[in-house]
């Protein structure tokens, strides 16, 4: 049994295929394992209560994680210890999430592109057609990740608390979560993953996108991850396409296009979730 894992700080999915690439299971999910924000303790506590995953451990022969928080290496390494030691007869693998985007966006094996994840956090990539290329080494949620689900909570909650929203989506706003600030300072400075906690804000951006506030809030992200993070590769994108991945990005496809033609880079794909793309390429590469 080949375990395929796409995980963000939010969620982890995770799917069993079998060597000819057939699907065994449901897909399993599982609380993020983002080895950068979590201890190793935590890593081991949420694979342990999976049921499923406890399951399956002994028959799994091989591993294929990819996830946020293992673009470095003191963290990949803990995941990986905590992987193998649950995981006791696989073969594991770790790498990070731009990986997983690179395989699911591209249109083919050797094709170059600029890849970039707008989920909980934000990242961008060069992919050559055989090597990533990270030009900016993440420093996470609390100074980069913009345009990510995370960025967008804390902008709602800044623009909230100074009085920036117009009244109507204040209103609406404070009705649909708990803006008391005792409760936001715990969720922040005393739960784990204050970054996912940030992200579930982006959903009221999402569904109130008709808003002149909200186009603005969404645009001037996105602006800001294209001069940060897509223009490090301003050669890169004369000749070659600029695919996304995550729920962000799958969600504002209009504002990231309208941005792109703005700021002069050329879209690629779109995709919300990389599991599926991870699952055809080891497919792909077990059948032959």
């Amino acid at each position: 049994m080949i375990l395929i894992v796409d995980s963000g700080s939010t969620k982890c999915d995770w799917i069993a295929v079998d060597n000819q690439g057939k699907q065994l299971r449901e897909k399993i999910r599982t609380k993020g394992l983002n080895p950068a924000i979590l201890s190793e303790k935590k890593l081991r506590k949420t694979i342990k209560k999976s049921k499923d995953l406890v399951d399956i451990k002994e028959k799994v022969e091989h591993v294929f994680f990819y996830g946020a928080g293992c673009g470095t290496e003191n963290p990949r390494l803990m995941l990986k210890v905590v992987l193998q030691e649950f995981f006791i007869n696989a073969d594991i693998a770790v790498k990070e999430d731009t990986m997983a985007a690179v395989y699911a966006t591209i249109d083919s094996r050797d094709q170059a592109a600029v890849v970039c994840i707008l989920g909980t956090g934000s990242n961008c990539s060069y992919y050559d057609g055989k090597i990533l290329h990270q030009r900016v080494n993440s420093l996470g949620y609390t100074l980069m990740d913009d345009a990510s689900g995370n960025y967008y909570g804390k902008q709602l909650i800044r623009d909230y608390y100074f009085n920036h929203m117009p009244e109507d989506i204040k209103i609406s706003f404070a009705g649909k979560y708990n803006m008391e600030s005792d409760f936001i300072k715990y969720n922040l400075y005393k739960q784990p993953n204050p970054n996912a906690y940030l992200a579930q804000f982006a959903e009221f951006m999402i569904l109130n996108r008709d808003s002149a506030y909200i186009q603005k809030l969404i645009k001037e992200g996105i602006r800001l991850f294209a001069k940060n993070m897509i223009f490090q590769y301003k050669e890169e994108i004369k000749t070659v396409p600029v695919h996304f991945a995550g729920s962000i990005a799958f969600f504002c496809k209009s504002e990231i296009k309208e941005v792109a033609e703005e700021m002069g880079f050329r879209i690629g794909n779109f995709e919300r979730r990389p599991i599926e793309g991870l699952v055809n390429f080891h497919t792909d590469a077990l059948k032959k």
